[in-house]
This record gives C-alpha cells, structure tokens and sequence, in this order.
C-alpha cells in the first residue's frame, strides 16, 4: 500500500488564507488498515511466542503456530481499524465550512449568537 500523501491546500472563497484539504475515505481505510495489520503483526507476535512457549508449538511447528497467530491478528486489527479510522474521523462540515466557523468563533460572532438565543429561551 502507498504511504499516506502529504495534505493538500487550497484557498478558501473570498478569503486569502489556505485550508488544508482532508485525505479522502480510501486514504483513511488505507490508513487505518496498515495501522490495524502493524498492531495486530506485533500482538500476534506476542500471542503466538507466548503460546508456543506455554504449551509447545504443536503439531505444524513453531513457524507455522506463530504465523498464524500473527496472521489473524493483522487481519482482525486491520479490520476493525480501517472501519474505526473512517467512523472517527469523518466530519459533517467540509474543510470551508469549517474554516468559516473557526473564523467566526475566533470574532466572537458565535458567542453573541449563543447569548442571543439564551435569552430568548429564558
């Protein structure tokens, strides 16, 4: 799999500064999937010499107990990660948005709205 691209920048309408674009939901499972398979390969590595220590490495040997214990662990983490990655990290604004709401909450226009609204509920 290929590493994770740099972000990409582009410039937000009627403003002069630069948003960072977020990666795409492939980049993101990719992501999550080699994240998920490097946990998993050291966990399994870990299991497995545990296991083979404990009760022997039964009767394929030790290579093939320990590669199968790390194997299916690579690939449950990697599964469960590249669907965790996706689900944590999608957001409901896009990067404008998103810009325009720091903007906004950063003049304080955010907060007079909030205290407008307080005082029409009271």
């Amino acid at each position: 799999m290929p590493a994770m691209p740099p972000m990409q920048v582009h410039q937000a309408p009627g403003q002069g500064q630069m948003i960072p674009q977020a990666p795409s939901v492939w980049q993101k499972l990719q992501m999550g999937a080699m994240m998920g398979a490097g946990v998993g390969l050291s966990i399994g590595f870990i299991g497995g010499a545990f296991q083979i220590l404990r009760a022997g490495p039964g009767p394929k040997g030790a290579l093939a107990t320990m590669s199968q214990f790390m194997g299916t662990s690579a690939a449950t983490f990697a599964f469960f990660l590249s669907i965790g990655s996706v689900i944590r990290s999608d957001a409901s604004l896009s990067p404008v948005e998103e810009a325009r709401w720091r903007q906004a909450y950063q003049q304080g226009s955010l907060r007079v709205l909030a205290d407008q609204r307080r005082q029409t509920l009271h």
